[in-house]
């Protein structure tokens, strides 16, 4: 499943000409006009990110995640391109008003995505795999890349340009930041058979390693230390490289003391994550992916 994942991305081959002419209009000044095929610039982008053709982030021969940039930059032309137009479906109480360049997905039976009714939403320029179960309300942003087989259950995020990899779980209520800007910066990376559980958030640019688990309510940021029990060491993101947690690491919300000052008196402690253990036979069945919901 991995190598499939790394092989594509290997040979995976961005076209010269529309790179070329996403950073042609992208350097066109704020407030001045956008020419008459910026539109079809931006549905080019945007069906080849649909089609899994282009990714807005990549690994690397090194195993390292990086942002592609011209993609980031094609997705902001999309929002610069369109206009606002009326999206509400006919007849219906509700009313809705976006971008043209970027309205809902439209999905047939064909793609092999399971939308269970109640309130989903898949932005135009997300890739969504066949064998994807999206439990309603959830959201998938412009520029995310869903791996096949992958579960976003109920009041889950899958934010701008995030990148989940396949057999995920993300659990009610789950948050997957986006990051679209700066366009350098690599979006959240989620790998493959990970658990995400509920009310979880991971942010910033963080990646979460193969076969992890976030256990609920585990919050993950740039600026979060993560204490990694098992080895004894802190993990910490740096200048130049994101929070990363390792393949397989079981994390579990935790607490570290206050020992200065008025929060020492107080009794009062920071949110901090904890690295408690590494997956293996036994986590395996507790965190077992509802396969026969799929």
């Amino acid at each position: 499943m991995i190598e499939e994942q790394n092989a594509h991305n290997a040979v995976a081959i961005d076209p010269p000409d529309l790179v070329a002419r996403v950073d042609e209009l992208s350097a066109i000044p704020a407030g001045e006009s956008l020419p008459s095929d910026a539109e079809h610039v931006v549905f080019r982008v945007l069906d080849a990110l649909e089609a899994g053709d282009v990714r807005a982030a990549r690994k690397d021969e090194g195993g390292t995640w990086r942002a592609v940039p011209w993609v980031k930059r094609g997705i902001l032309l999309a929002f610069r391109a369109g206009t606002v137009v009326d999206m509400s479906p006919p007849g219906g109480m509700f009313r809705f008003f976006d971008k043209r360049t970027i309205p809902p997905r439209p999905l047939g039976i064909g793609h092999g995505v399971r939308v269970v009714p109640g309130g989903s939403s898949i932005r135009r320029g997300a890739y969504v795999a066949p064998g994807v179960v999206c439990m309603p309300p959830m959201f998938v942003n412009a520029g995310a890349w869903v791996g096949k087989g992958t579960m976003i259950d109920s009041h889950a995020l899958v934010g701008s340009c995030a990148q989940i990899g396949e057999h995920v779980h993300l659990s009610a209520a789950a948050q997957v930041g986006g990051v679209l800007e700066p366009v350098n910066a690599a979006p959240v990376i989620i790998e493959d058979d990970v658990v995400v559980g509920g009310n979880c958030g991971v942010y910033e640019g963080t990646v979460v390693r193969a076969r992890a688990v976030l256990a609920a309510g585990t919050v993950l940021t740039r600026g979060t230390p993560v204490f990694d029990l098992v080895n004894e060491t802190v993990i910490r993101a740096s200048q130049d490289a994101p929070l990363e947690i390792p393949a397989g690491a079981v994390v579990v919300p935790g607490a570290r003391a206050v020992t200065s000052g008025w929060g020492q008196q107080q009794g009062l402690s920071l949110q901090t994550p904890v690295i408690v253990k590494y997956r293996d036979e036994r986590t395996d069945l507790s965190t077992a992916l509802e396969s026969w919901l799929r």
